[in-house]
């Protein structure tokens, strides 16, 4: 049976300024079918998808879905033709209600004379929330107080309350947990096969083949290919994403345990929230592994040991010696944090790249109190370049950056302050494989030079691949503690976290 061609992209380009982002990108979705769409970071996945949902337009090419010409005005124009799109990062509004970001746009749906039926309003976002299976989440909270991935869900709701053809999904899934990850992947099998179809963006290599029915590559804004089922494989994916061979083992080679004794950082009996009574060491030269799953309270431990929360009990002490109550003496004592949430706690994103990098690094770069202009560029162009940051200048925005390059500016913003201790919270979310390599080997060096890691990460084969010591953390306690050079299995991880 021939496959039903739902939408066409044809010989798309788009440019920022001197950037390509796409250069002649052509394919074909069919309906029934999951499209994974994978490329390093700055390959032009999320561009061509916000073409395709209407977010910006291309500046040449065209696009036909369901046989007829297909040009969206606005998000809203594609969203009444049924292709709806879920962004990576946050898209809701944390000041209003759960059911007025379902609704966003749609205000009329409950209005008299300009006046908002509230409660009609929230009983059909019940009714949205429940089409998908969510129930522990109410229409009329405040969106501001759930947590990251419960904002996520509502933007999944959102997305599927207008009954798309076509879904765009963009990075989402690093943003929900394992029973999270599920649901969305539920409702993307009933929605192919009630005809419909699903453009699947993830830098997982294993997600995207595991879920796709086919795969289109891109690499520097160019499509490089599409392969069926059949034609999938790891280091096949993973050249033609890159152009060069990428090992399909590039974390740590070496199988020991090897750091000094000394104890650079420690919280000591921290109770907080979920966490109970919780010790953890780091010692110099180590890289610490933090695992379990998602609401463990792995995150938050990364947060107490910087100084952003305050324990209700116990302590966090530097050097045997300097309790770390607050970031400003985390800095001081030369201890950087790397949150989870890059765009909205470890990036200035309405600021420039040099502005990001600076922030930490004033005291390096003043002269007798006074900073110049020449300084700042000098100091922060010495960083980005260190690490090898794809941009146009130092003077463009951080938010003109892929999410691999943002990161990059997060970590050379605390190797410019001279850190020493660094507390890595899922380092490597929603960024490519070349990217991921390059922040692997930057921490095996970091290791290297006697400088120690905290890393907090929801991907077992992170923790196994980079870890001395993996410390598994389940309902708020330490559950399980394995090191580098013992003898065990992935599945008996599984069992502590579980």
């Amino acid at each position: 049976m021939e496959k039903k061609v739902l939408l066409e992209v044809n010989h798309i380009f788009k440019s920022f300024g001197i950037t390509k982002a796409l250069k002649d990108v052509s394919f074909k979705v069919y309906g029934g079918e999951v499209r994974g769409l994978i490329g390093e970071n700055g390959s032009g996945k999320s561009t061509v998808s916000s073409i395709i949902s209407g977010i910006q337009k291309a500046d040449q090419g065209d696009m036909v879905y369901e046989g007829k010409a297909y040009q969206p005005e606005n998000i809203l124009d594609a969203n009444s033709q049924h292709i709806c799109m879920i962004v990576q990062e946050q898209s809701t509004v944390a000041t209003i209600s759960v059911a007025a970001n379902i609704f966003i746009g749609k205000e009329d749906m409950f209005s008299k004379a300009g006046v908002v039926d509230s409660r009609k309003m929230e009983a059909e976002a019940r009714k949205a929330l429940e089409e998908v299976q969510i129930k522990h989440i109410q229409p009329g909270t405040l969106t501001k107080y759930l947590s990251f991935e419960d904002r996520k869900l509502i933007e999944i709701a959102r997305a599927f309350y207008m009954k798309p053809k076509i879904l765009i999904v963009d990075e989402t899934t690093t943003a929900l947990s394992r029973q999270g990850r599920e649901l969305l992947y539920s409702l993307m099998e009933r929605l192919c096969k009630e005809g419909g179809s699903v453009l699947f963006i993830s830098h997982d290599i294993e997600e995207v083949m595991a879920k796709s029915n086919a795969v289109t590559v891109l690499k520097d804004g160019v499509m490089t290919a599409t392969l069926e089922k059949s034609e999938f494989s790891e280091d096949k994916i993973r050249n033609l994403m890159v152009g060069r061979e990428i090992s399909s083992d590039y974390y740590r080679v070496d199988k020991e345990c090897k750091y000094e004794n000394k104890v650079v950082l420690k919280a000591e009996n921290i109770t907080h929230g979920m966490l109970k009574d919780v010790t953890v060491e780091l010692h110099k030269g180590e890289i610490l592994g933090i695992g379990g799953l998602t609401e463990c309270g792995m995150h938050d431990l990364g947060k107490l040991m910087f100084g952003v929360m305050k324990p209700e009990r116990g302590k966090v002490v530097f050097n045997g010696s300097i309790p770390v109550t607050t970031p400003s003496i985390a800095i001081k004592n030369h201890i950087g944090y790397m949150s989870k949430n890059r765009d909205t706690e470890a990036l200035l994103t309405t600021l420039s790249i040099q502005d990001n990098i600076c922030v930490s690094g004033y005291q390096e770069i003043s002269q007798k109190g006074i900073i110049t202009a020449r300084a700042e560029r000098e100091f922060s162009g010495k960083w980005a370049n260190e690490i090898n940051v794809k941009m146009s200048s130092v003077k463009a925005s951080v938010n003109s950056l892929s999410g691999g390059n943002k990161q990059k500016v997060v970590v050379a913003k605390w190797l410019a302050n001279g850190t020493e201790i660094f507390i890595m919270d899922c380092p490597t979310r929603g960024i490519d494989v070349g990217v991921k390599a390059a922040i692997y080997r930057l921490m095996e060096r970091l290791k290297a030079e006697g400088k120690s890691i905290l890393m907090i990460s929801e991907e077992l084969t992170e923790l196994l691949g980079m870890s001395d010591r993996i410390i598994i953390l389940k309902d708020g306690r330490t559950a399980g503690e394995f090191r580098r050079d013992e003898v065990f299995t992935e599945q008996k991880i599984i069992e502590v976290m579980i």
